[in-house]
């Protein structure tokens, strides 16, 4: 079951969180959420309050969450290195993040997202090779690289209903 996150799920959700950073540090990829605990958690907070935090529960407990944002995206309106598919309206899939403990989160993230809205947008750090392969294999297309905000660079991509 898919749901918007509620405050009281804030110690379930920072769990899943230490798991995907543990996951990623393990995984060849200790750089893209460091060791300072991203996300942190007045971020959380204001995913929460703005209503753009879900998660995801199977056997009565929280095992991923997701940030699901319609409209455009700052972060993406400069790219180098290829360029967006099409201008259409899209959603924006950020700091996805699963326990491990039950597979197929991406997918059921995924399909939530794509009954919203044909286009989707994600980016993901160089050394993610986890999520490089995920979104690919869900249909999602390398489209160039973008900047966040502190001038990191990400790999960014788009899925479109009509590629």
């Amino acid at each position: 079951m898919i749901r918007a996150a509620q405050t009281e799920d804030l110690p379930m959700i920072e769990r899943v969180y230490a798991a995907a950073r543990a996951y990623m540090a393990a995984s060849g990829n200790p750089h893209q959420w460091g060791d300072d605990g991203y996300p942190h958690r007045d971020l959380l907070e204001e995913d929460i309050e703005k209503r753009r935090l879900y998660v995801i529960e199977e056997k009565c407990a929280v095992h991923a969450v997701f940030a699901f944002m319609l409209g455009d995206d700052p972060t993406y309106a400069y790219i180098e290195e290829g360029q967006w598919p099409n201008q259409k309206p899209y959603g924006t899939i950020h700091r996805i993040a699963s326990d491990g403990q039950i597979k197929g989160m991406f997918t059921k993230a995924f399909n939530f997202c794509r009954s919203q809205i044909d286009e989707i947008r994600i980016d993901t750090h160089h050394d993610n090779k986890t999520m490089q392969h995920v979104v690919t294999k869900h249909g999602f297309k390398r489209c160039g690289i973008i900047y966040l905000e502190n001038g990191d660079p990400r790999i960014a991509y788009q899925y479109s209903k009509e590629a």
